[in-house]
């Protein structure tokens, strides 16, 4: 996938982008140099054209997977997207680490077996089995569901079971295991993904599964965002209130 562009950068992706912006009417010199000429073709481009979705671009001036997509396929038949398994695995062309796999097998597994809330809000044999103790039944539970999909690799948790999103990106943070957004970071089968709630700098979160990452989509499985363990789709680059992601890298014992 061509890297994320933006104003200021250099290269010779830089002109492959002022070349297809050129082939399709936008008047900018191929130069390889990002400047405000490019900037200003490429938000017009933006602001008149389609995803591979059929949802409108947005017109940031960053040139991301949807707009890469939109410039390699002009004036494309938009045809409705293929429909998600999420109770399959994703094929080892997508990537991912040993024990984020394993991590995202057991969230599958718990998909399948229909786990989430029986009996009321945050309640019930699943939500308990998540929480682990370390919180009441009644709590929220989609960081003890991460935690209990990775507690059950034969090797134990690699991190300290939590039941705060937070909490659990502060951890991966202190560990060098954490991707902010904005830096590039395609995030893998079984990576964390982690969201901030009602404010950004306040202490509630939301955490979730990567299931993949595809045209521009990241789908991913969690708990606790619906009554059940359930798949969820985002526009990659349009997530709001992500606060970043979380891979568990792999490692010789």
């Amino acid at each position: 996938m061509p890297k994320t562009l933006r104003r200021g950068d250099t290269g010779p992706e830089v002109a492959r982008l002022q070349q297809l912006l050129a082939e399709r009417g936008y008047a900018v010199p191929v130069s390889g140099a990002f400047d405000a000429v490019t900037l200003r073709a490429v938000r017009a481009f933006q602001s008149q054209n389609l995803d591979q979705h059929g949802q409108p671009l947005v017109v940031d001036g960053v040139v991301g997977p949807l707009t890469w997509w939109s410039l390699t396929h002009p004036k494309p038949l938009i045809h409705p997207p293929v429909p998600v398994d999420y109770a399959a695995m994703p094929g080892p062309e997508f990537g991912g680490t040993e024990r984020g796999r394993s991590a995202l097998q057991a969230a599958i597994a718990e998909l399948k077996a229909g786990a989430g809330e029986v009996g009321g809000n945050n309640r019930g044999p699943f939500v308990r089995k998540y929480l682990n103790g370390l919180a009441p039944e009644g709590s929220s539970w989609c960081a003890g569901f991460v935690s209990w999909c990775y507690a059950e690799h034969p090797l134990g948790i690699p991190f300290t079971y939590t039941v705060s999103a937070r909490a659990l990106l502060n951890e991966f943070r202190r560990r060098g295991w954490a991707y902010p957004p904005g830096t590039g970071f395609e995030p893998q089968p079984g990576d964390i993904v982690i969201w901030w709630r009602e404010k950004l700098e306040g202490w509630k979160g939301h955490a979730g599964l990567v299931h993949h990452l595809r045209d521009g989509m990241l789908y991913t499985i969690e708990g606790n965002r619906s009554p059940k363990v359930q798949g969820f789709s985002y526009v990659f680059s349009r997530m709001e209130k992500l606060l970043g992601f979380g891979r568990v890298p792999d490692r010789r014992s």
